[in-house]
């Protein structure tokens, strides 16, 4: 496995122009679901024996996983693309790494292995990239200090570069999650594998349960029962024997949102998306487009790997504005920089309301989409933590500054291939964090790039 230098020290940017394309046409399989190719390294780390993995993301942030699970003793063998074997060393048998963990842009990567760090008796030290740094870690680190965990050092507010001392006994406790994230959570779950005990975690709106999934997929006991209107609880029996089992990884919705967009935009598009993961806490942009309009047909649904499947089927559509509620957000959180692109070219107006967590993701991506629709004079306003776009002809013509963020790009340049004028993003470098393929892939099915 061989990776870029950290982006800590960032080449020169590299700008990329979308210009108005032709129909799109073709099939596509999205990059392999960027969350479950995280957890797959990680669980594959923490079983004793030989965990093999098919359709793995090779992208930047999931590399950087892998090369922490090797830190911390798992040794990993690439057979091709997207097939690694992982050869686990157990919960309870991690090394001390002798290095910093560098998780370059990696905040999923980051924010998981500090709950397997925080449970487990070893230090490290954890950095990553400028947009990294930036990124808040008090949220996870607060319950893991609840479970015995101790924080040595830390850069201002708890964030990156932070040094992080596990406890071999972590305590089992009970924590309500303060806002609907699976970061914390799986943080949290990940500790408590090595607690003699049960692990309580309760949010008040239900997050992705990827984790949860894949814990029952290894052999550990995991209830979940509903909480309140929205949300759920969840049981963890501490100290389980993980078992080696297969993971394949299903195409990631957030990825495939990004074609998906295209092909609705571009007159004259058909494209067939295939093996996009349906589990319904990541549905969320496809619900939302369906409500718009669009013309979106679900073809073969089946399950592989614990996850539900299925072939998506896009052809070009008339859509027109909706309002989306704040209840959505956890099921779509990284699909709003492209939904805001599929709203300028809407029917009226669309409203998406409770964006609070986008202004702690790889940037400020509220304000980045703000910037970035305002760079191409697209009628929109952002109310509080509401994004409101009111749509008509797009004639786009802008540079868009990504601030490091791999979906503010990706976005803008769908927005370019159906808008009236060339639109340029600062720096595609960062798209290889979950998109490696994007460029060739697109091209494939007719965008244009210049």
């Amino acid at each position: 496995m061989s990776l870029p230098p950290s982006s800590a020290h960032a080449a020169a940017p590299q700008p990329l122009t979308a210009g108005r394309s032709g129909p799109l046409a073709g099939r596509l399989k999205p990059p392999g679901d960027k969350s479950l190719s995280h957890r797959a390294f990680i669980f594959g780390l923490l079983t004793v024996g030989a965990t093999e993995v098919e359709g793995l993301l090779e992208g930047d942030d999931v590399l950087r996983t892998g090369e922490a699970c090797r830190a911390l003793g798992a040794t990993l063998t690439r057979h091709g693309p997207g097939r690694w074997t992982v050869q686990g060393v157990g919960i309870g048998s991690l090394l001390t790494p002798v290095a910093p963990l560098d998780f370059g842009n990696a905040g999923t990567g980051a924010r998981l292995m500090m709950g397997v760090v925080g449970g487990h008796a070893v230090t490290a030290t954890f950095d990553g990239d400028a947009s990294l740094r930036k990124r808040p870690m008090r949220r996870i680190l607060d319950p893991l200090e609840q479970m015995g965990a101790e924080v040595l050092d830390q850069a201002s507010g708890g964030r990156c570069p932070l040094v992080l001392k596990g406890t071999g006994e972590p305590l089992p406790i009970s924590y309500e999650t303060p806002v609907a994230s699976a970061q914390i959570k799986s943080a949290v779950l990940l500790a408590g594998l090595n607690s003699i005990g049960r692990t309580v975690v309760i949010e008040r709106e239900a997050s992705r349960d990827h984790t949860e999934t894949m814990l029952r997929h290894f052999g550990a006991t995991v209830q979940v029962e509903p909480w309140g209107q929205h949300g759920r609880r969840i049981v963890l029996e501490g100290r389980p024997e993980l078992r080696p089992r297969p993971v394949a990884v299903p195409a990631d919705p957030s990825s495939a949102a990004f074609p998906m967009v295209a092909a609705l935009l571009v007159p004259g598009s058909e494209v067939l998306l295939e093996r996009v993961m349906m589990n319904p806490l990541r549905t969320g942009l496809l619900t939302t487009l369906l409500e718009m309009g669009a013309d979106i047909a679900v073809e073969g649904r089946r399950v592989e790997g614990g996850e539900e499947v299925a072939d998506l089927r896009v052809r070009a559509s008339r859509l027109r504005g909706v309002d989306v509620p704040a209840a959505r957000a956890p099921s779509m959180i990284d699909e709003y920089p492209v939904l805001a692109v599929a709203a300028a070219f809407a029917e009226g107006e669309t409203r998406m309301r409770g964006l609070q967590e986008l202004r702690v993701k790889e940037s400020d991506r509220l304000a980045a989409v703000g910037a970035g629709l305002g760079a191409n004079n697209i009628d929109h306003a952002i109310d509080g933590d509401d994004l409101i776009v009111r749509g008509g002809p797009v004639k786009g013509g802008g540079t868009v500054v990504t601030h490091l963020d791999h979906r503010i790009a990706m976005s803008f340049l769908v927005l370019g291939l159906a808008a009236q004028n060339p639109v340029t993003v600062d720096d595609e470098a960062m798209i290889a964090t979950s998109f490696p393929t994007f460029k060739p892939s697109m091209t494939a099915l007719g965008a244009r790039f210049v």
